[in-house]
């Protein structure tokens, strides 16, 4: 260790900062702010209590901007932390911090000490001038949850005429392997059960790599990292698009069901050619209907759940129909569905054809009434079979819960609650809705 960075962690011990965290939006900023906080926290910095009320003296915001609504959550919070912790010192982070700092700036009274970090790529440079030295290249804890998240990619460079993701994090960038592996070892020993492999654009991790990689390869590196140490936990793989699902990792999925969870998230979007392609999307219908029949065939039981948009630019109700045919042919067993939501910088915001707010309410919630009785019904199917359950609540006294590998909440009868955080099996034995209850096999 420096001289400095001695000097830097001996005024940390006297003073003790209490560290406040609040992040907006998706898996890979849930990872940035516990990167930033794992790095904080080695400097001497102390968690918040858990009263929320309760100011901290150096607060953190992971902002979001991937839609309008997101911009406004994003300035509701910050006014909001910006008067409960008046005397903090303020570091602001994510993409609406990349993509307007001045903004964030005007948030905030001139006199607050601010720091805007408008390049995550800057977040090691933030941790050596607090006086880290070496920043770490990885995290070993992700809050108090029995699942941690994994960036192993960032960066986009789709050209999708609604996002705006790719303004933002525009560069491709992949961790190296060995990285990767490393910090899951690590979540293993700090007792996680379950870890999901995200990225802003996933299925490209490896193609910024000399020589070029792909995911596939990685999953495998990482399914001979647990076998050969036994490591008790299961991989989940977040968002993918349909036709990045190649036929190498559709073989580690079939030959590995007990470490990689059956479940893929397919970004679909729209079920309409037409405005697949007004949305600039680079696969149509055709395609994406092809693989998650493949994928069917070659998995027992999948889970496949996907995005969908509507109320996008010039979509007509016989175009909306498309959609919510396709969506009940494929029987996907959940649905995020997402009315339209113009964002200034994108192509999609001066398309003619802008829908209502009154169209675009109906339809969401006539396709989430269809998404809603094909969860339930993929519920039901999969009654009187087992599947394997991370248990992470307890449901009241009796009763604990948690996440199936196939992505659908499980009850249980409490047998042990030193179970909290472990895989078990369940035996499926009822439905509620998309809620199962079962009992765990010995």
């Amino acid at each position: 260790m420096s001289l400095s960075e001695d000097c830097n962690l001996f005024s940390l011990v006297l003073f003790m900062p209490t560290l406040k965290t609040y992040t907006l939006g998706c898996k890979v900023n849930q990872y940035e702010t516990e990167y930033l906080r794992n790095g904080l926290l080695r400097l001497g910095y102390t968690n918040a209590g858990a009263n929320e009320n309760e100011p901290g003296d150096f607060v953190l915001v992971n902002t979001c901007t991937v839609t309008a609504q997101s911009d406004l959550k994003s300035r509701k919070l910050l006014r909001k932390i910006a008067r409960e912790n008046p005397n903090a010192e303020f570091v602001v982070m994510g993409c609406l911090a990349t993509k307007n700092p001045q903004e964030i700036q005007t948030l905030f009274d001139p006199s607050v000490p601010l720091e805007i970090i408008r390049d995550k790529r800057e977040i090691p440079e933030f941790l050596r001038r607090r006086g880290l030295a070496e920043p770490p290249t990885g995290i070993a804890f992700f809050g108090e949850r029995h699942r941690a998240y994994v960036k192993v990619q960032d960066g986009c460079r789709g050209g999708c005429a609604y996002c705006i993701i790719p303004k933002v994090r525009p560069y491709l960038e992949s961790r190296p392997v060995g990285q990767v592996l490393e910090e899951i070892r690590g979540f293993a020993q700090n007792g996680y059960a379950e870890i999901v492999l995200t990225g802003i654009h996933l299925g490209h991790f490896g193609i910024d790599q000399k020589p070029q990689s792909n995911l596939a390869e990685l999953l495998g590196q990482i399914v001979l990292l647990i076998d050969r140490e036994s490591l008790p936990l299961r991989i989940r793989v977040s968002s993918l698009e349909a036709v990045e699902v190649s036929d190498e990792l559709l073989r580690l999925f079939r030959e590995h069901p007990s470490i990689i969870c059956p479940h893929f998230h397919l970004s679909m979007q729209s079920g309409s050619d037409e405005v697949l392609r007004n949305m600039k999307r680079r696969w149509l219908s055709g395609p994406f209907l092809e693989r998650c029949e493949q994928i069917r065939r070659e998995l027992d039981r999948v889970a496949l759940t996907t995005d969908v948009i509507v109320g996008f630019p010039g979509e007509t109700d016989a175009q909306f129909q498309e959609t919510c045919d396709l969506v009940q042919r494929i029987g996907f067993s959940k649905v995020h569905v997402f009315r339209y939501s113009g964002r200034e910088g994108t192509e999609a915001v001066k398309l003619p054809g802008q829908i209502s707010a009154t169209i675009k309410k109906a339809r969401a919630a006539e396709l989430q009434h269809i998404a809603d009785q094909l969860r339930a019904d993929y519920a039901r199917s999969l009654l009187g079979t087992d599947v394997q359950v991370l248990l992470e609540a307890e449901e009241s006294t009796t009763e604990l819960s948690g996440t199936a590998d196939r992505y659908l909440k499980v009850v249980l009868p409490v047998q042990s609650r030193n179970l909290l955080g472990k895989l078990v099996h369940v035996f499926l034995e009822k439905a509620h809705g998309e809620e199962l209850m079962g009992q765990m096999k010995e």
